[in-house]
């Protein structure tokens, strides 16, 4: 069908059903970033692949709320489907919420999915519906009724990450849980958190795509902790250490019938990430709505991760320079389109990870030219472009491997420049090394320090349309919360954390000249403690990625002292670092691509 043919026929159902309007978000059961195939229903009936985005369908309209990450893309994908595209964030642009608002007629019926919509939005459709005189539909799926050959939910096998990679028993987390618990005099606590879950009992599976979490529940009081997953997915060593750190294991829907047992219990739960389904069977409770704890304490990682992910950072360096000398090498001399430049530095993970490399991180972005200007591009989506020797290729691309996570970015001149790509990469680079080598007290949060990687910019004139910069999970989800750099403050997102000793976030800012190019400098920075002074302790970032900055894009004259010395300060490093692995002519090219400018 097409996509014009997938609305009329989820129109038809919402008429069936009595539903006015429909809304199909991005999510799972657990408000997941990126979701299985089987959750892929927005992709489905909008065309939009896209990893964030909600499609609203009414008797009349369609839209699709996506953010800045995806404008260029999403109007391609959408074009000529009769699906209209909200860019969220924009000026006199609505929310989802006030977009459903505004259609909802006197006495009509908002319909949705409340296994994929979570408490909190839920209660706000609710709300606007009685309002209108009208009423929610929340018990039906009326995108399974026109996705007929939808992919089977998958359970994949589950296997255990031993303790010298994640530092802690299942049990001492347990005993981390249950002392949050105590201080919100709670009597129990629902995780519906696919990576929060992972974390605390210390298992992995393959049930997201890229994302190596396990599709399952938790509960936890102060004597007991039950987990609920397949069952089947769960061989002997899996059971035996769930059982031993006193934990029970029951099938993975049985925690609607478990919340249904919770009449006037004080309840912890996070309605902004629980599906409303959930939310809702325990109303009869006392619902204490807060981030889970496992967030914060996930999020902070021990010295045994920390010494991991340095680890993990060695290992796609080399992977990350070996690719460069490759691809600098190779230019011109061969047919390379983006997918082959993206395999290549695929392989190259697998090689130099060996048992240790679980998979890649996230869908390798691979733009060629003009293609970069689309942030999150995907060549298989897009043209598919043929690497050329002239302008520049940007790479976002990172690993999974046992000993953590690593997310990086680079952008590569492939042979002649413009002045303007040359001045836009080098204020990326001053943009991206002015937040690295921050010094602040503690106290600070992400939305404090977003600043020093845009002045830059913005003295320019220039912006990017996306975050500075993602907390980074170990071994779960690329993107992790509660630490982030950005500055824009939102009704629909929360704020965020203070940064604390231990915390990894990304530091990426980029510049995206639609229909020419797009730069993004991506480094991972560890917050550490600097020097304890009169006013407090001031903080730190160590960074952790290990990889040269292209040269070849830089313009010196635009860089102040200071920017050239902490260039050359991180360059000696990746070189310190990563030289003992290479030889002959990789080494020259290693020293060649580190000098000192």
């Amino acid at each position: 069908m097409t996509t014009t043919e997938k609305i009329t026929a989820l129109r038809n159902e919402m008429k069936s059903a009595g539903v006015d309007v429909y809304i199909v978000p991005t999510s799972d059961f657990h408000d997941s970033e990126y979701v299985s195939p089987y959750f892929m229903a927005r992709r489905f009936l909008s065309g939009f692949t896209g990893s964030a985005g909600t499609l609203v369908v009414t008797s009349d309209d369609a839209v699709l709320f996506t953010d800045g990450r995806y404008f260029i893309q999403a109007e391609n994908q959408l074009s000529g489907s009769g699906i209209t595209l909200m860019k969220s964030g924009e000026p006199n642009v609505p929310t989802v919420k006030q977009y459903v608002e505004n259609s909802l007629t006197s006495g009509g019926a908002i319909g949705f999915d409340g296994r994929v919509i979570t408490g909190l939005a839920g209660e706000n459709y609710e709300k606007i519906a009685a309002e209108k005189g009208g009423r929610i539909i929340c018990d039906i799926d009326l995108a399974d009724k026109v996705w007929t050959d939808r992919p089977a939910l998958e359970h994949t096998e589950i296997f255990l990450l031993d303790e010298k990679y994640s530092g802690k028993s299942t049990a001492e987390k347990l005993a981390e849980v249950r002392k949050k618990l105590a201080e919100e005099k709670a009597d129990v606590h629902i995780i519906t958190a696919l990576d929060d879950i992972s974390w605390l009992f210390n298992i992995r599976a393959n049930d997201v795509e890229c994302c190596p979490v396990v599709l399952s529940y938790a509960a936890v009081t102060a004597e007991n902790a039950y987990l609920f997953l397949d069952e089947k997915a769960c061989g002997a060593a899996v059971r035996d250490y769930i059982q031993k750190s006193g934990a029970e294991i029951l099938p993975y829907d049985s925690i609607y019938e478990y919340a249904e047992k919770l009449s006037d219990k004080r309840v912890l739960i996070n309605k902004s990430r629980a599906n409303y389904r959930l939310v809702q069977i325990l109303e009869k409770c006392e619902i204490i709505s807060k981030p889970n704890p496992c967030s914060l304490l996930k999020a902070v990682k021990n010295p045994v991760e920390i010494e991991n992910i340095r680890k993990a950072h060695l290992i796609d360096g080399i992977a990350v320079t070996k690719f460069m000398y490759w691809l600098k090498n190779s230019v011109g001399k061969m047919k390379i389109t983006e997918s082959d430049a993206a395999e290549y530095i695929d392989n190259l993970r697998g090689e130099i990870g060996g048992d240790s490399f679980i998979g890649v991180s996230f869908e390798t972005i691979s733009a060629y030219g003009a293609n970069a200007a689309m942030v999150h591009y995907s060549s298989e989506t897009g043209n598919n472009a043929e690497i050329k020797p002239e302008g520049m290729l940007l790479v976002d691309s990172g690993g999974h491997y046992l000993e953590g996570t690593t997310d990086i970015t680079r952008t590569f001149a492939l042979g002649k420049i413009t002045a303007e790509m040359r001045s836009h990469f080098t204020v990326t680079l001053r943009s991206m090394l002015n937040l690295a080598a921050a010094k602040f007290m503690y106290g600070c949060s992400g939305e404090n320090l977003d600043i020093l990687a845009r002045e830059p910019m913005w003295k320019m004139g220039l912006d990017y349309r996306h975050g500075t910069g993602h907390g980074v999970g170990y071994l779960l989800s690329v993107h992790e919360s509660p630490n982030s750099f950005r500055w824009r403050l939102r009704d629909d997102l929360p704020r965020t954390a203070v940064l604390e000793e231990g915390m990894v976030t990304t530091d990426e800012p980029g510049v995206y000249i639609e229909s020419s190019h797009g730069i993004r400098i991506e480094n991972e920075l560890l917050c550490v403690k600097a020097e304890n002074c009169e006013y407090g302790q001031l903080m730190e970032f160590e960074m952790l990625t290990y990889a040269p900055i292209d040269l070849d894009c830089i313009d010196p004259s635009q860089m102040e002292q200071r920017d050239k010395d902490r260039l050359n300060y991180y360059h000696k490093m990746v070189y310190d670092k990563l030289a003992p692995y290479f030889d002959g002519d990789e080494l020259e090219f290693l020293q060649k691509y580190t000098s000192a400018i």
